[in-house]
């Protein structure tokens, strides 16, 4: 088979920010977190865990760095995201910044003024020897 389909990550969501709620602030969570408020702070895991799942739905506002494993972007985020496992962008994203990522789906519609970088496994050196011709 030339092509395989990944699994997307499981959204489990432990936490949420509701519609209305602003947190002025870092945020670290463990397991699944999803956003309908604004956050205007950095969103990362809690130091120690691994993974992650961080959602941020169509009305959702994220001012700061996000560093999460699985990240799926429906509204908008003004600062860089690194997603070092999974990155969806849904069709109402907005992202303002530089994304890094290892595996991504943009859906139509989806709007990213930053570059896009991504961080899989660097490129390794081939040394060529060429023969000398007498």
């Amino acid at each position: 088979m030339l092509f395989s389909k990944q699994a997307k990550p499981q959204t489990r969501i432990d936490s949420l920010i509701g519609a209305g709620t602003v947190i002025n602030g870092n945020i670290s969570f463990a397991g699944g977190l999803r956003v309908d408020g604004e956050i205007r702070g950095n969103v990362s895991v809690v130091e120690g865990e691994q993974g992650g799942t961080l959602v941020v739905s169509e009305h959702a506002r994220i001012e700061g760095e996000i560093d999460v494993a699985h990240v799926v972007i429906n509204g908008t985020v003004v600062g860089p995201v690194k997603s070092v496992e999974f990155l969806e962008l849904q069709p109402r994203a907005r992202v303002t910044g530089d994304v890094e990522y290892n595996n991504i789906e943009i859906h139509l519609g989806a709007i990213v003024q930053g570059r896009l970088v991504h961080l899989g496994a660097p490129a390794k050196a081939v040394e060529l020897k060429l023969a000398a011709s007498n």
